[in-house]
């Protein structure tokens, strides 16, 4: 079925299209447009629920009030929640949020940032794969804002909106020492990207300052591609091949959902034969029993502040940029009481 155009506006409305043009596009009073024409033309267009062609907008006006938001895995549920924060602030200020996934795979967000510029986005919302710098660094040259969330590029300036994730791996491993647990291992991912070298460090930081070594054994690192069974199985194999741990420390939340699995299919009990704690809440944990430790994002405060400064970037252009650290939140529940 044809859309509305803006030509069968004007017909019904008796004007010219490029009238209707400027009622449309919030210019009828600068063109010294009666009030009575602008209602009558806004009355029909809501009536034949005439829909702007966003390219076509941004040709005219350098604006398509949109934004493209482009995550890891929009399935993960912390970023589904980030994205559903997003859209509700952008929505505030009229903006539209296109979003997708990049399975943190360099090709595809690639891809994806390449249909965003065609779709002519006022603004990025970036979650970076590993190899995107030289794609970050190209896009600023068009002049349209960036902000990198969740991650950052040390060497390329850029708006970044993240967390302070050596502070949540400190707090993680403290936290265990402080309950008891003395030979603590850690499963984090090979991504050398900084949110996870910060995650590590903070948590290997963290062992060291309470005296509690962490072992070359009891680190494993996985990739982030492996399908489910493939992390529980190898999860079961660092499990059985370094028996004396009793805690350990998920780097990310979907390694805390396999790594449940794989303690209980050892026959292990959380909190009784093997303390744990992850990164990342998610209703799994908080619903398990026995319930799950984590350390917790502020995904509300963190979208508010992505939308904020994207929008001052947006109206007000600057070579400033933003760095926002946020702190994190530990979440104590029964997997770390020891028993």
């Amino acid at each position: 079925m044809k859309g509305i155009s803006i030509k069968d506006i004007a017909k019904q409305a008796g004007v010219s299209p490029t009238t209707v043009s400027f009622v449309l596009n919030g210019k009828g009073k600068e063109k010294r447009i009666s009030e009575t024409v602008i209602k009558k033309i806004s009355k029909i267009a809501a009536k034949l629920k005439y829909k702007p062609n966003q390219l076509a907008r941004g040709l005219r006006t350098g604006k398509t009030k949109t934004i493209g938001l482009i995550v890891e895995d929009i399935a993960n549920p912390f970023f589904s929640t980030l994205a559903k924060v997003v859209e509700d602030e952008a929505d505030k200020s009229g903006y539209k949020v296109l979003y997708s996934s990049t399975e943190d795979n360099l090709a595809k967000a690639q891809g994806l940032l390449e249909v965003l510029k065609y779709r002519q986005v006022d603004g990025y919302i970036i979650t970076p794969t590993k190899g995107l710098e030289k794609d970050i660094e190209t896009l600023q040259e068009t002049g349209k804002p960036i902000i990198l969330i969740d991650r950052y590029f040390p060497n390329v300036a850029t708006n970044y909106v993240v967390l302070d994730n050596y502070q949540g791996g400190f707090d993680a491993a403290t936290h265990l020492v402080q309950q008891g647990y003395k030979h603590i291992g850690i499963v984090t991912t090979t991504s050398s990207l900084v949110q996870m070298r910060d995650r590590f460090n903070g948590f290997e930081a963290g062992l060291k300052s309470l005296n509690v070594p962490l072992q070359k054994q009891h680190i494993k690192r996985m990739p982030f591609d492996q399908q489910r069974p493939a992390f529980i199985a190898e999860m079961k194999k660092f499990l059985q091949s370094v028996p004396a741990l009793d805690a350990i420390f998920f780097a990310t939340n979907y390694l805390g959902i396999y790594g449940i699995e794989a303690i209980r299919s050892l026959g292990l009990q959380l909190g009784r034969d093997m303390g744990m704690i992850s990164f990342d809440d998610h209703d799994i944990f908080r619903l398990n029993t026995p319930s799950i430790s984590c350390v917790a994002q502020p995904i509300e405060e963190m979208g508010a502040h992505i939308v904020k400064v994207l929008m001052d970037e947006i109206q007000n252009p600057t070579e400033e940029r933003h760095h926002v650290v946020l702190g994190p939140s530990l979440m104590i529940r029964e997997s770390t009481e020891k028993h």
